[in-house]
């Protein structure tokens, strides 16, 4: 716990003077009591009720809390973020038919990502980018969870595997005012006087790097069975993650050991490249999460909401402690009144 006030907690001090003076008062009372030998006053002074120091003790913690509260303590609690947007980037490429995951891959992933948005909190939202030989946003993000679902089931198979691209264009959404260049990234510098160039040079903002995994707002979950074959390197995609902060958690579908599948005349073996996956979410200070059946699927996108819902924050808890202190008071009032027919 952390205070923006540490100076007024000197005036905790009080506290013992308090209780010092509270014993004295109550010798000073069994006396008068005995002097003047009345009888109800010599009972009420003899302290054989315990019931008699509750409501000092209870008022002791009440001006506790309050100089406490005083002095603005800040505290690391867990609390729902009410400003999130996730970015699903889903693998839709030729190698997503394999079925060593049933039905199959591509199936697999698309109900478990609504099964992931089912478990959302309402106030969540997200988008979805598609990604194969090129990544496309197909749903930006949003808070209407019948977009989201109808996007997921207009997914079609293509060809290639741009991981990075997915990264990429994931980062332009949740950044629109960045102008992240996706094609520059991909093929160098654009030809002079190119619209897009001039439209980032008039509009860009200047994002300075921050530390990875800082930004507690925004994440891309990344779902692939990680086989790169065209576009951005994945690692150069994950750096500028990075220094945005955002983190990107990474599922593989598939087995290690893959399959081999065939379509329109050709053939090719399809496994689950974990090492590239584990090295995406290591630099993004994210965590990767193994999917190799349509079940473990389900159970990753599970984690994945409870972990992306619930996020620690420093968080000032004064108003908190000042509550207490007030809530004591009232009650240490009420007791006294209630028992001896005075406050206090």
């Amino acid at each position: 716990m952390t205070f923006f006030w540490p100076e007024l907690l000197w005036s905790m001090l009080m506290l013992p003077a308090m209780a010092l003076l509270y014993l004295w008062l109550m010798r000073r009372r069994k006396k008068m009591a005995v002097r003047y030998a009345s009888l109800a006053l010599v009972r009420e002074a003899a302290g054989s009720s315990w019931r008699r120091h509750i409501p000092a003790l209870l008022f002791l913690f009440s001006i506790a809390a309050l100089l406490l509260a005083s002095a603005r303590p800040f505290a690391t609690i867990r609390l729902p973020s009410q400003q999130e947007t996730i970015m699903l980037a889903m693998d839709v490429s030729g190698s997503m038919r394999a079925t060593d995951v049933e039905p199959n891959r591509l199936v697999a992933a698309q109900n478990a990502a609504k099964a992931f948005l089912n478990e959302l909190p309402r106030h969540v939202k997200v988008g979805i980018v598609a990604f194969a030989g090129t990544a496309s946003v197909v749903q930006p993000a949003t808070l209407n969870r019948e977009d989201l679902v109808a996007a997921i089931d207009k997914f079609q198979m293509q060809r290639g595997t741009a991981i990075g691209n997915g990264i990429v264009m994931s980062l332009a959404e949740l950044f629109p005012d960045a102008y992240i260049d996706l094609a520059k990234m991909q093929y160098g510098n654009r030809p002079a006087g190119s619209s897009l160039d001039e439209k980032a040079k008039a509009g860009k903002k200047t994002y300075e790097p921050v530390a990875p995994g800082s930004n507690g707002s925004a994440a891309i979950i990344l779902l692939t069975d990680g086989q790169r074959t065209t576009g951005v390197d994945p690692m150069e995609a994950a750096k500028l993650a990075g220094d945005y902060g955002v983190r990107v958690y990474t599922v593989g579908i598939g087995t290690v050991t893959g399959e081999t599948i065939g379509f329109e005349g050709w053939s090719m073996r399809v496994r689950l490249d974990e090492e590239t996956l584990k090295a995406i979410s290591a630099r993004t200070q994210a965590e990767y999460f193994y999917a190799g059946t349509a079940q473990d699927l389900k159970k990753v996108y599970t984690a994945l909401s409870s972990k992306l819902t619930l996020q620690k924050k420093e968080t000032e808890i004064s108003g908190l402690l000042a509550l207490l202190g007030a809530t004591l008071a009232l009650l240490a009032a009420s007791l006294s009144m209630l028992w001896f027919n005075r406050i206090l």
